[in-house]
């Protein structure tokens, strides 16, 4: 065993483009490859750092062409002596990373797992239930760690060159605190959802958030906070201790004592600005005065927000964090920032200009500056003296870079070059009707002066660097104001989302199951005029798979939605739409509800939910979730059913080691040909209605029970269908189900038939066939095909 441990080694592949990252790796102990499909990463790379601390790969493969942020950290990875246990960074060349050279390269493959005797439009379809084609990163990194598994003939390098590297098979990975979720899910349970901007102005520069999850938690403050709810979202946590971290937060500031701090707290987060962007100038020399603006409001709200959480108990976590992480670096920054920086002169000149004591020899020489205008009008009036009478005044000007000049207004009799001499004047330039030359007084000026304005501005500039590299050397003080406010602006948004909406605190459990008391659908009920609780109660060793039943538009589809909704809510650490919850164990959310149809995918409607289901059947564990809505109505009736009573059976035979199954179904023979054993992980569910006469009341109350009707007509004419046609269905369905032979309304009665028939034939023996004048053909066109159209 020890000897298998230490040959077991494992060869990952990474890319990381515009926030995305997507990881694949080969374990040489089972011959897998896995793979993480794309998912956001911020720049810092923690998400990436997580999984190399899990995996411990010994080689990381990447393109050589690379952003800055991932090349740095690939650097700092491998810096230092050659340590035992510091994985080897191998770079190819961004062409191995081509998506189509990628799909190209997997699909070519030969896998020992696919059939020999399929296909290769079947292969393609077998790979697509396996392998997320939909995740172009992912699949860039599948196709460079093949070329890099093919390269040094990991595991087979005693081989001859005709046996290629064993792939015995493709498996997800996922972090082990993180829950495994795809992009079906995310889309039916409406978490995230882009819609076209109504701006005409902003058409071009992408999508935003519609009515989704995301959509109605986002109440917070600041950009970063925004981008950390929707990192929550994409990556919900099965760390209870994180959980109820938050959870605690959340729960103070829902507290009515807490009203006031709540407010401050809001007040100060609005002014928290994009400080790595501000900082990304700053190392490039680059900031604008708003950006100093910017900073200076930051830095001032970050230690009001240190102040405030000081006063807060010292039992929650974060609030300990900010006070302790918030340190006097902070006031430095300030005191530094607002010593130095003249706004009110910044924001007139519109360039950085510094405060009045805080150099002296800009002090000296704006002073000169500042009384400069009352001296060069003295200077001018000398000036003017010496000038010949014809000229009726002078001024003496200053332009940067040029100097001291007396300006002359033009005279009618100076039309040529040669008319603009002046005796002791040196001419310059002709400007607006005005004639600029240097004296001997200019001049002397120029000495002694001189170039005020530029020397001003490069000194303010040097003083500027100095600043930026002060605050520079305290950026990690303002990474940690980005960090832990975005974690203060979450959590805000959350509690004012649960007080408005009387969300309440679940409970965490080991166990497995769900306790729902009185759920709600989060968005549904904010569309709703009335919207109608439901239960949810799922046992560890009872009740694990649950059958839904119930007519068109009872709720179905919705109630499945709403406990995906209430148990993911959960998994972020937020509270939940119901009176009580408690949430067993989660490692997983898998759904077959909508089918995401794409001409680019080449999937039937019915593979793609054929899909959706193998991946819980092949993933679902005991503390996984999986909703299935109207699994099997894509095909031939009988097969569906088939299908679905296989499926269900297959997680029926796994005892209490079957995931938590929640299936709405219309296939009423399910039960009544009761193709499911008794067993007590079953409880069939149904949605309580009334009929009324012709009326069908929905209740969207769930019951236990089994709907043996679903209601097609009534439905029906809710949505408008005319009442012949609904009429007629209702009859075929019941000649149908009392097995009797269905009659074609539409075709004519033998009597109708047979009166046609001879009233043809008395024209035909009418006609006097001696007569030339009788036209036979037109007789036919006539009479006999228009009669036998109708009759046949």
């Amino acid at each position: 065993e020890q000897e298998d441990q230490e040959c077991s080694e494992t060869h990952m592949s990474v890319l990381w483009y515009a926030g995305q990252l997507a990881i694949t790796y080969y374990d040489t102990e089972d011959c897998s490859v896995y793979f993480m499909p794309d998912i956001p990463d911020n720049e810092d790379l923690r998400l990436l750092q997580k999984v190399i601390g899990e995996v411990n790969p010994k080689c990381i493969v990447t393109s050589a062409k690379q952003d800055q942020n991932i090349a740095k950290f690939l650097t700092n990875l491998t810096a230092g002596d050659k340590e035992i246990g510091k994985p080897e960074v191998v770079l190819f060349p961004n062409m191995d990373f081509g998506l189509e050279v990628s799909k190209q390269r997997i699909l070519s493959r030969q896998f020992p797992f696919i059939p020999s005797h399929m296909t290769a439009t079947e292969k393609i379809l077998y790979l697509s239930s396996i392998i997320p084609f939909e995740n172009p990163l992912m699949i860039r990194t599948l196709g460079g760690l093949l070329k890099f598994l093919d390269r040094r003939r990991v595991g087979v390098e005693l081989e001859e060159s005709s046996v290629a590297v064993p792939i015995l098979a493709f498996k997800k990975f996922v972090l082990s605190d993180t829950v495994n979720m795809d992009q079906d899910t995310y889309c039916v349970l409406q978490i995230f959802k882009s819609d076209i901007h109504p701006s005409v102005y902003k058409l071009s520069s992408g999508l935003k958030e519609g009515f989704s999850l995301y959509g109605i938690l986002n109440r917070c403050r600041c950009k970063w906070g925004e981008k950390l709810l929707r990192l929550w979202l994409t990556r919900p946590t099965r760390n209870l201790t994180e959980l109820n971290k938050r959870l605690d937060v959340i729960n103070f500031f829902l507290m009515a004592q807490n009203h006031e701090t709540v407010l401050t707290l809001q007040g100060c987060l609005k002014n928290i600005k994009n400080v790595p962007l501000i900082l990304k100038r700053m190392t490039l020399s680059n900031t604008k005065v708003s950006d100093w603006q910017a900073l200076y409001k930051t830095v001032h709200s970050a230690v009001c927000l240190r102040d405030t959480c000081r006063s807060l108990p010292n039992n929650i976590e974060l609030f300990q964090t900010i006070s302790r992480v918030f340190t006097d670096d902070l006031h430095y920054i300030a005191n530094l920032i607002s010593k130095v920086v003249d706004f009110e002169g910044s924001n007139s000149e519109n360039r950085f200009t510094v405060r009045p004591n805080v150099d002296p020899t800009i002090d000296e020489k704006k002073r000169k500056l500042m009384g400069l205008s009352d001296f060069l009008t003295e200077v001018a009036r000398k000036e003017l003296e010496n000038l010949d009478n014809h000229i009726p005044s002078c001024c003496v000007i200053y332009i940067p870079l040029i100097g001291f000049l007396l300006s002359i207004p033009r005279l009618p009799t100076m039309v040529d070059k040669s008319d603009f001499e002046i005796e002791g004047l040196d001419f310059m330039f002709l400007s607006e009707d005005k004639l600029h030359y240097r004296s001997a007084r200019t001049k002397e000026l120029d000495s002694l002066l001189g170039d005020l304005h530029c020397e001003i501005r490069d000194q303010e500039t040097l003083i500027m660097h100095q600043l930026q590299t002060k605050i520079l050397e305290k950026s990690d003080v303002l990474n940690s104001v980005v960090e832990y406010t975005a974690h203060l602006d979450v959590l805000l948004a959350l509690a004012a989302m649960a007080r408005e909406n009387a969300y309440c605190r679940p409970r965490f459990t080991h166990r497995h199951g769900f306790h729902i008391k009185d759920g709600r659908h989060p968005l549904m009920e904010l569309c709703a005029k009335t919207f109608v609780a439901n239960p949810v109660n799922s046992g560890e060793a009872t009740r694990r798979i649950k059958i839904i039943t119930g007519p068109n538009s009872s709720g179905k589809s919705i109630y499945l939605k709403q406990v995906g909704l209430i148990v993911f809510m959960a998994l972020i650490g937020s509270y939940v739409p119901a009176a009580e919850a408690e949430i067993g164990e989660i490692d997983g959310i898998y759904t077959r509800i909508h089918s995401r149809e794409s001409v680019s995918v080449g999937l039937s409607t019915f593979m793609i939910d054929l899909n959706q289901v193998a991946k819980a059947v092949n993933n679902a564990t005991e503390r996984s979730l999986v909703l299935i809505d109207e699994f099997g109505k894509g095909t031939n009736t009988l097969d569906g059913l088939s299908l679905l009573a296989a499926v269900l059976r297959h997680w029926i035979s796994q005892g209490t080691q079957c995931p938590q199954v929640f299936v709405s179904t219309n296939f009423h023979s399910l039960m009544h040909l009761e193709l499911l054993p008794d067993t007590p992980l079953l409880e069939y569910l149904t949605m309580e209605t009334h009929q009324d006469g012709d009326e069908l009341i929905f209740f969207y109350q769930i019951k236990q029970g089994i709907s043996t009707v679903s209601h097609a007509a009534n439905i029906a004419a809710l949505a408008g269908m005319p009442a012949k046609i609904i009429d007629r269905g209702v009859e075929v369905s019941e000649l149908i189900r009392n097995g009797k032979p269905i009659k074609c309304i539409d075709h004519p009665s033998k009597g109708d038939r047979m009166e046609k028939c001879k009233s043809v034939v008395e024209k035909f023996l009418c006609l006097d066939l001696d007569d030339p004048n009788v036209d036979l053909e037109e007789f036919m066109r006539k009479e006999v095909l228009p009669s036998a159209a109708s009759i046949l």
